[in-house]
């Protein structure tokens, strides 16, 4: 089992970066795959970024202006966040994959953070 604990998010304006933070607890970490999701209000939860054993992965909205990194000494996962936009704003939440695969159905993750806003004002 894993617990998770997002932080990092908060208020930046469009063209700005933010790094979230995800530390995560438990000895099997390194064998989970690791994700982000966001859900913006009145929408469904959404694939972001994803890394596991087989690398990583990225929704078409994030491509080319988030990284996906884990450290597993440190048990951490971060997604560094460029170039914002106001359709960037959500709670943005970390989940564990037990599968090691890593992919986008949020159905796939086991575990979950609680989240931490993203707000990008325009």
């Amino acid at each position: 089992q894993v617990q998770l604990a997002e932080s990092g998010g908060g208020l930046v304006q469009a063209g700005g970066s933010l790094t979230l933070s995800c530390a995560a607890s438990g000895r099997t970490f390194s064998s989970y795959a690791m994700g982000w999701f966001r859900q913006a209000p009145g929408k469904e939860r959404e694939f972001v970024a994803s890394i596991s054993w087989r690398g990583r992965d990225y929704a078409d909205a994030a491509r080319g202006r988030f990284t996906i990194f884990r450290d597993n000494a440190e048990n951490t996962v971060t997604l560094q966040l460029n170039n914002l936009n106001s359709e960037d704003t959500a709670v943005y939440y970390c989940a564990a994959d037990p599968s090691g695969l890593g992919r986008t159905g949020p159905m796939e993750y086991g575990y979950w953070g609680q989240g931490t806003q993203v707000t990008v004002s325009s």
